[in-house]
């Protein structure tokens, strides 16, 4: 009866679920779906698995054609909505209050989580601060607009349900498919900070 030599270098496979995974990463990262970035993606993909070796593991990754061309179609859309909106707020001269909010999110795997981060960050104005387990940290401005705060809340998670109808399974979906409840209001300004100065010119 043989046994296995503990001392057995990785074998090296590609897994196309990981490279797909990571492919998508890539240009996420690289501001979105493009030709150059999905075939340099795939390059970049190909070689970590060649030259990072990893044991065999369920990603619990499910790649739906549909779900991912609605995530497509959604970041970009959302891009070029954020971008407007951003530009007529700095090109407003009006300063607003920012501040950092918590959304809690439904589905708590970290690879869902990881991915949601990133969709999140790619948008203009919706700076990730921090994640600390199923919890997103987001910078916003606006924050003396309770309407902005739940708007921004709604969004991220809008996000996340399209991440996990994309490459979610089946217990996910369900998950991210219970709505999340009212959002709570934003809270009050706190008195013993001073307001906010004013421009002597306006």
């Amino acid at each position: 009866m043989s046994t296995a030599d503990p001392t057995r270098r990785p074998r090296r496979r590609l897994d196309l679920s990981l490279i797909a995974w990571l492919t998508v990463i890539w240009m996420l990262l690289w501001s979105g779906p493009t030709w150059g970035n999905l075939v340099s993606g795939v390059l970049v993909a190909i070689a970590l698995c060649l030259v990072f070796p990893l044991p065999a593991v369920d990603l619990a990754l499910r790649l739906r054609p549909l779900g991912i061309m609605r995530l497509a179609g959604y970041l970009v859309y959302d891009m070029v909505a954020s971008s407007v909106t951003v530009t007529r707020q700095a090109l407003g001269g009006r300063r607003r209050p920012a501040a950092v909010i918590a959304v809690q999110l439904r589905c708590r795997t970290d690879l869902m989580t990881a991915a949601t981060a990133v969709a999140v960050s790619c948008v203009p104005g919706g700076a990730l601060v921090e994640v600390n387990g199923a919890t997103l940290y987001l910078h916003m401005s606006d924050a003396d607009d309770p309407d902005a705060v739940r708007r921004t809340r709604r969004d991220a998670w809008r996000l996340e349900a399209l991440v996990v109808r994309a490459f979610g399974t089946r217990a996910e979906i369900a998950r991210v498919a219970v709505d999340p409840g009212p959002v709570p209001p934003a809270p009050p300004p706190d008195p013993d900070e001073p307001p906010p100065r004013k421009d002597p010119q306006r």
